[in-house]
């Protein structure tokens, strides 16, 4: 049985705009698409509720939004198997179960219940830091989640041979058939002079120096499986979460990793993760690494 791609939805804009980019996104790799609708109706309403309003019920308001992202989906790649679901669950918890057993995770960046000056919805956060499988968050401007920039991004960290995140990043680019940028970011602490033993000559030079080892580490074994990617190497000097949030404008998918920890408490993501999630310009994919 093949996994499917999961996407929540809820019947806001955002969730309608991930709708679209995982119907692609499925498509690509020859995958199912599953829409999920969860939501606590159940807590906050009953049978009072519904008979003095005459209002639907939150069932069947859930089943007509799902119903319209289904449609919306057959229209969009008629081609596409999709099923639909909706679980009277809290949104978050309800996501992160479906991903045990999902090729990935899409969600919108903001939901029906985003609160004003939130960049990114609580679900899509909650997702991405608890996930067991590739978490995406689709945000950004039109040209990144359209896919006109023509070109995948990968951020790489200190723990990132032969990472889950390297490989997702390999598989992109080959099914989309565009080049992969692969991102180093370095910095020379100020602290440093030349008259450390490792750093006879230029401190900064050092510093580059290993963040382009790194890369070739990186490459090694993951290039060599995916001889038809085209990788475009690059270290740059500063703060990874800058760097990167700066390439995400000509970037159609920013995928970096993740570690996760053994404990099932508190929020397991790094603060590059955390700031491009936020200030993205195209989706981001968070990878699950296990620690």
């Amino acid at each position: 049985m093949v996994a499917p791609l999961v996407v929540g939805v809820d019947g806001s804009d955002h969730s309608f705009r991930a709708v679209d980019w995982a119907a692609d996104e499925a498509l690509r790799h020859g995958v199912p698409l599953r829409l999920v609708y969860a939501s606590m109706w159940q807590r906050y309403e009953g049978e009072a509720f519904t008979t003095d309003l005459g209002g639907p019920s939150g069932r069947v308001a859930a089943e007509d939004i799902v119903g319209a992202a289904a449609e919306r989906v057959r229209h969009r790649v008629p081609e596409l198997e999709v099923d639909t679901d909706v679980l009277p669950e809290e949104a978050a918890s309800a996501l992160l179960r479906e991903g045990r057993h999902a090729f990935a995770l899409v969600t919108g960046s903001r939901g029906r219940g985003g609160i004003a000056g939130l960049l990114l919805g609580s679900v899509g956060l909650s997702v991405a830091a608890g996930a067991h499988c590739p978490a995406i968050v689709v945000r950004g401007d039109e040209a990144g989640t359209s896919g006109s920039h023509g070109r995948i991004t990968l951020g790489v960290g200190d723990r990132d041979l032969d990472s889950a995140a390297v490989r997702f990043a390999f598989r992109e680019a080959e099914v989309r058939g565009c080049p992969l940028d692969v991102v180093r970011a370095w910095r020379c602490p100020s602290h440093e002079t030349a008259d450390h033993p490792l750093l006879a000559g230029s401190p900064a030079r050092y510093h580059e120096d290993r963040a382009s080892a790194l890369l070739d580490q990186v490459l090694e074994g993951t290039g060599e499986e995916h001889p038809d990617v085209v990788v475009r190497r690059a270290t740059a000097e500063g703060p990874a979460r800058r760097v990167l949030v700066a390439r995400s404008a000509a970037a159609d998918l920013l995928i970096v990793g993740a570690r996760r920890r053994s404990s099932q408490y508190g929020m397991q993501l790094g603060r590059v993760a955390h700031a491009l999630l936020h200030h993205a310009s195209c989706p981001v994919a968070v990878v699950p690494q296990p620690s």
